[in-house]
């Protein structure tokens, strides 16, 4: 029937931006020049919304110069956009002081259940509960001349003031070539390497999921790549990681 295939050509025009997408395939967005990557799936978690719409082919996109999504948005507060659509909660730090302006990007967004949770402010926690925090960074030094690339040395740091975090680390991470525990700055310090790739990633795999073992979970994440000489690279991981606690020292 020619009225069938036009509309289905018409279809194949509106959707083609997001093809080969499945639901589950990772989609990359430039949000003010920071990068989030999620799944369709949680992007048109509410279709109403400006995203569902975008994602749907109803709202024109644009991309950047290396094919990502580009919104002209404020990038650092939508990483609150995002993780309320994949869990459908709004959790902000205890500190946040940011709600009026988040409250604008919501409203950007058009997503009703996070505009109404932002009208309606309720505590995170208790009146008896506050947040831990601890920071892992690691400083990797790469070898340009390595095919594949190798780790020269790794320097992971972990700085938190749960000291019973931190004694739990003195006892399960003994094997690494050094280990200081500095408990006036309530930092560990580990030195690895020289190693191989592989041993560097299981060194901090291992060292995050012990963290998350303990009841942390990861806020957020970013990375910095720089160039000291010719032939090295040096690239920093920071990870930020909180749990819930009652106001009592652990």
């Amino acid at each position: 029937c020619p009225n069938n295939s036009a509309a289905s050509a018409d279809s194949s025009d509106k959707y083609s931006d997001l093809v080969p997408f499945s639901m589950t395939t990772p989609v990359t967005l430039n949000v003010g020049g920071h990068l989030y990557t999620t799944s369709l799936s949680t992007l048109q978690r509410y279709p109403d919304s400006m995203l569902g719409a975008m994602f749907r082919g109803d709202f024109p996109t644009t991309r950047d110069s290396q094919g990502n999504y580009f919104i002209d948005r404020d990038g650092t507060l939508f990483r609150y956009i995002l993780n309320f659509l994949r869990t459908s909660e709004l959790t902000l730090p205890v500190d946040f002081t940011e709600t009026d302006l988040l409250r604008k990007e919501a409203d950007f967004y058009q997503i009703e259940p996070l505009i109404q949770c932002l009208n309606d402010p309720k505590p995170l926690y208790p009146p008896d509960i506050f947040e831990q925090v601890v920071e892992v960074s690691s400083t990797r030094k790469l070898s340009k001349y390595s095919n594949p690339v190798a780790v020269i040395i790794t320097q992971l740091t972990i700085t938190t003031k749960v000291h019973g975090l931190l004694e739990g680390i003195s006892n399960n991470f003994t094997k690494w070539n050094k280990h200081m525990m500095d408990t006036r700055d309530c930092q560990v310090s580990f030195t690895f390497g020289p190693c191989d790739y592989h041993q560097e990633v299981s060194l901090r795999v291992h060292l995050l999921e012990y963290i998350m073992k303990q009841g942390f979970t990861i806020r957020n994440t970013r990375v910095h790549h720089m160039s000291e000489r010719a032939n090295e690279n040096t690239v920093e991981h920071h990870w930020t990681l909180c749990r819930p606690a009652h106001k009592v020292e652990d």
